[in-house]
């Protein structure tokens, strides 16, 4: 059955009437008529009762009037759907992203995705490391992320959205806990609370207190930002963090600045192979978030 003769038969089927369908679809009466026929002879059976004034429905007629119009319905929404797709203004994306993007890029990148792209659904991963996260772009698990660079794969694109400057967190009440930065080697006979060493976070933090003379002494290893930050609430030792993350008050935590502090990038990455227009959209997205600039 062929959709253009199914609409005619629906024309026809709603005017009761030859002539009205005919108009209705802008084409000539015997022409309708023919194909009206021609769909009865390939189905086998009579779909119309016809009479000089009006057209009354068979049995059989009825129920390809009843599922005709669901498919026909269902194939113009298909049609809109697969527009949308192609036009990057609809679909699910996966995004993952670190810790410390959590607290400060994130919220402000769903809300403007719900604003521009209200047909986008973000499938969000949290807390995840590069590494992590390079290994879910480079398996198809994800489709983006909100890392901290350098991006080892070579089959990932990256650009940078915003750079940030390191800050220590310190548990409340202790011998850091004071106004001002602090300078590096103040830290040298701290506990540290650390990410785990294949992180950027980390390798920052180590290249900071060795070039300050000393190797940091690493008293507890965290997954995430979260669990990072609850450690030292709990007196577990400081944490060397980036400056977005100062968007945690959490109890029994403070935030000092670091005399000198280097910045960590953070970068939006993906696939370099992906052409979705979808993920392009939110690549624009991302950087029309605004300018790279410290926090």
């Amino acid at each position: 059955m062929e959709l253009r003769q199914l609409n005619y038969f629906i024309a026809v089927a709603e005017e009761r009437h030859f002539g009205r369908a005919a108009k209705r679809l802008h084409m000539a009466q015997p022409p309708l008529s023919q194909q009206i026929r021609q769909l009865e002879e390939r189905l086998g059976v009579r779909l119309l009762d016809r009479t000089t004034r009006r057209v009354d429905l068979t049995a059989a007629g009825q129920v390809l009037l009843d599922r005709g119009r669901r498919i026909v319905g269902e194939l113009e929404a298909l049609e809109a759907d697969v527009h949308q797709v192609g036009q990057g203004t609809t679909g699910v994306l996966r995004v993952g992203f670190c810790g410390s993007a959590t607290y400060g890029t994130m919220p402000g990148l769903v809300r403007r995705a719900a604003q521009v792209l209200p047909g986008l659904s973000l499938a969000l991963h949290g807390e995840m490391l590069t590494p992590a996260m390079e290994e879910g772009l480079r398996g198809h698990t994800l489709d983006a992320a909100l890392l901290r660079p350098p991006v080892a794969s070579p089959e990932l694109e990256h650009r940078v959205v915003a750079r940030e400057p390191l800050v220590v967190a310190v548990p409340s009440g202790g011998a850091l806990d004071e106004d001002g930065p602090v300078a590096v080697h103040e830290l040298q006979d701290q506990d540290f609370v650390a990410c785990p060493p294949d992180s950027v976070l980390y390798r920052a933090g180590a290249d900071l207190c060795r070039q300050a003379g000393f190797q940091p002494r690493i008293a507890r290893v965290a997954g995430g930002t979260s669990a990072l930050l609850s450690f030292v609430a709990a007196g577990g030792g400081v944490a060397v963090v980036p400056a977005g993350a100062r968007a945690v008050q959490l109890a029994g935590v403070e935030y000092r600045g670091i005399e000198h502090a280097p910045e960590l990038e953070l970068a939006v990455a993906w696939r370099r192979e992906d052409r979705s227009a979808l993920l392009h959209r939110f690549l624009d997205l991302v950087a029309d978030l605004g300018p790279v600039a410290d926090p």
